[in-house]
């Protein structure tokens, strides 16, 4: 979600135990470096819901730019170098659409159609992964698996690969929805099944690159430790349902790995890595931080597990000064979603906001530190954390009911639900003032 991730859809486990307010709300339903305001892939430049901009709280309704009609998706939105992507199922057919819009005016620039193998689901058949933009190539992962790369400018699809029927193996109930990391010229993500738990694919040619471990299939999406690839060996931390692992990404050696109780629901929350932290959510056994500054015999230290932090499968967001948001989850007796403010180091709680949404809250940590929020009945939040508090300054219905998350980019928010993707504009805190009057 999310890809999101729906982009990560893996509560699909229970679906057949969902209640009906789900359902009712539903039918309404790398190694990138990033140009300043680009939303390149899942979570934003460096993968961790994260953006350098800010915004002013807004009085009214947020203005709509743009919108444009699109098909049924928990795939998010992404924006390069003046471009936003989306990817979606064609309605009525096993076929899914990937389109280029211009993120200024919303033009359709180019589309491209392909089919899929059948896929039926309650939550609907579009994809849950999120594209990625890097090298001037868009990457597109499918719900039943085709992996895709096109020219980013022009749409040309340069090659078109499906691991799953490459390799023999079943597609996971819920879909694919892992989103891919693309780095050091690999493209990887989970697959799942014997000898394909975790595999990477050449960037460039679309050939397998290397494959690992006899493992269930996982929707959490890879990561890259340090976020921005700053220090001289680079890891991608992916989380499966039975560990955490740190790995080569040109090899795909395994540099460390830890151990997770076994996930029976899946893992679909994204890891989070603040300094040399990894933060890492789960809805059977909470959430848990591991040091991974200087790995030992293979192994990190665990610095602390909240058993009660439990996150079904929207991923946080890294705040300042040693903060980290998780996204937990009730599902019984009523679904609730809530956000939880955690010390980065201790785990310590500094502050919790109760039931902002059903099942699903997208998250983005501003440069001011306000939270950009977009819950899973469509309604745009503003909040204030200053003071260890949750403060709402400004909320705004912007769409039907989503699972996915919202983007910002240059000031403009973008948001998609499972008919229209659609461009917005708020007022722009004074530091942006500058960037506000370059737009046209």
């Amino acid at each position: 979600m999310t890809v999101a991730n729906l982009a990560n859809c893996c509560w699909e486990h229970r679906r057949l135990g969902m209640p009906l307010v789900a359902l009712l709300l539903l039918a309404g339903l790398p190694a990138y470096r990033a140009q300043a305001g680009d939303w390149p892939q899942w979570l934003g430049p460096q993968r961790n819901s994260v953006s350098g901009e800010t915004l002013a709280p807004w009085e009214g309704e947020p203005r709509v730019v743009w919108k444009q009609p699109v098909g049924n998706a928990f795939s998010s939105p992404v924006v390069a170098d003046g471009m936003i992507y989306t990817h979606a199922g064609v309605e009525g057919k096993d076929e899914e659409e990937v389109t280029a819009f211009d993120a200024t005016t919303g033009k359709r620039l180019w589309h491209d159609i392909y089919p899929r193998a059948a896929y039926r689901s309650v939550l609907g058949t579009g994809p849950r992964s999120t594209p990625t933009v890097a090298g001037g190539r868009l990457y597109t992962l499918g719900v039943t698996g085709v992996l895709s790369c096109y020219d980013a400018k022009t749409g040309q699809r340069h090659w078109q690969v499906n691991p799953y029927e490459e390799h023999k193996t079943a597609i996971p109930n819920f879909g694919v929805c892992s989103s891919p990391l693309v780095t050091d010229g690999k493209i990887i993500f989970p697959v799942g099944g014997e000898g394909t738990g975790i595999v990477a694919y050449d960037a460039q040619t679309g050939k397998l690159a290397w494959k690992m471990l006899d493992e269930p299939a996982a929707a959490a999406s890879p990561v890259l430790l340090p976020p921005a690839g700053d220090r001289q060996h680079t890891e991608v931390v992916v989380q499966t349902t039975l560990r955490l692992l740190g790995i080569e990404p040109v090899t795909g050696r395994i540099r460390w790995e830890h151990p997770l109780v076994f996930q029976p629901s899946g893992v679909s929350p994204t890891p989070l890595v603040q300094d040399n932290i990894l933060i890492c959510s789960t809805q059977d056994n909470g959430t848990l931080a591991l040091d991974v500054a200087k790995p030992s015999d293979g192994a990190v230290d665990l610095k602390w597990w909240n058993q009660d932090v439990a996150s079904y499968f929207s991923s946080g967001a890294v705040g300042q000064q040693g903060r980290v948001y998780i996204v937990t989850n009730l599902v019984d007796p009523l679904p609730r979603t809530d956000l939880r403010c955690l010390e980065t180091a201790s785990g310590n709680e500094l502050w919790h906001a109760p039931g902002l949404g059903y099942f699903h809250v997208g998250v983005i940590h501003l440069a001011d530190g306000k939270l950009l929020l977009l819950d899973d009945a469509g309604y745009l939040v503003l909040a204030d954390t200053a003071g260890n508090r949750y403060r709402q300054l400004c909320k705004s219905k912007v769409c039907d009911g989503t699972f996915m998350n919202p983007v910002l980019s240059n000031g403009r928010i973008y948001v998609r639900d499972p008919k229209h993707l659609m461009c917005l504009e708020v007022g722009l805190a004074p530091a942006n003032d500058a960037a506000a009057e370059s737009k046209p």
